[in-house]
């Protein structure tokens, strides 16, 4: 007997890093997917991991199968078979993969509702976490989201994202963890303490002006130099960017960013998508539109 489940990724429009503090963010389910399938096999002498779509690798294999221990010794079972992820999301990338894999694990072995057991899950494979990404993968909904309270399911205008591109600008050399552990370390120090509280309050701003209706493109073009202000925008990332934004368009990264290397997958705006096609094939590794043609 087979058993699938699904758990998209997520964007988050406005509250990276942000969100860790206590402001609020506001984030969407991504149309791409961690699938995992289950098929039952008492008769094996162990579980067998197939990986289909995008790899990430030997280390994304063992990322794995260090969750299914985890739902093994959470719940006092064992599992014999083949568990079989397709995946369609970027890999840490700012897209929340680590989180859905958590999501598609936990609801093909245990059941669709297990949520308590997803959760505890997430606290174990990324300590520190928001709870934003989990938030939102889980309920696949948009989330107005605030640390310690419960997510509202928020109304955003249906073509708010409306031509939107998902840009790839490589791995980040810094995983996220890494990085959130830097910004709330300069977050204390006094050298820095100024700046990146106010960083991160501006982008807790961004996220009431969203929500209270005003322009997407001029609410991001805020919330990306307040990013930059924090350290998390690569050098040539911000000049993408600003090339994007020369043309009247406007762009921010998805998730944690980076220090060095890549940004991960920034989300690109414009009225026409057409003009910001040529900057972002010079600059990026490549893109795709965020939502299909219809």
């Amino acid at each position: 007997m087979k058993h699938t489940a699904v758990a998209h990724g997520k964007i988050i429009l406005t509250g990276e890093y942000a969100v860790v503090f206590g402001h609020p963010g506001i984030a969407v389910p991504a149309p791409l997917a961690m699938q995992a399938t289950f098929e039952k096999n008492s008769g094996a002498s162990a579980l067998t991991l197939k990986w289909l779509g995008i790899s990430g690798g030997e280390a994304w294999e063992d990322y794995a199968r260090k969750i299914i221990l985890h739902v093994e010794q959470e719940n006092s079972a064992s599992f014999r078979g083949i568990v079989t992820i397709r995946n369609q999301l970027p890999l840490k990338k700012g897209m929340g993969s680590s989180t859905a894999l958590v999501i598609a694990l936990t609801r093909v072995l245990l059941g669709p509702q297990k949520r308590a057991e997803a959760l505890a899950i997430e606290d174990a494979m990324n300590p520190g976490h928001s709870g934003i990404d989990f938030a939102v993968i889980w309920e696949e909904r948009p989330l107005y989201f605030r640390k310690g309270q419960e997510p509202q399911v928020i109304t955003l205008p249906k073509d708010l994202l409306r031509g939107a591109l998902l840009v790839d600008t490589g791995t980040p050399n810094e995983s996220t963890p890494e990085l959130v552990a830097w910004v709330r370390e300069r977050s204390e120090d006094p050298r820095t303490q100024r700046v990146m509280l106010r960083a991160l309050g501006d982008i807790g701003k961004c996220t009431e002006r969203l929500r209270n209706g005003e322009d997407i493109r001029t609410v991001f073009r805020d919330h990306h130099r307040a990013q930059v202000a924090l350290g998390v925008v690569p050098k040539p990332v911000q000049v993408l960017i600003r090339e994007i934004e020369r043309l009247g368009g406007a762009a921010k990264v998805l998730g944690a960013g980076g220090k060095t290397g890549g940004g991960g997958t920034v989300l690109a705006l414009h009225k026409n998508p057409d003009l910001i096609r040529p900057v972002i094939r010079k600059n990026a590794q490549s893109f795709m539109p965020l939502l299909p043609t219809k």
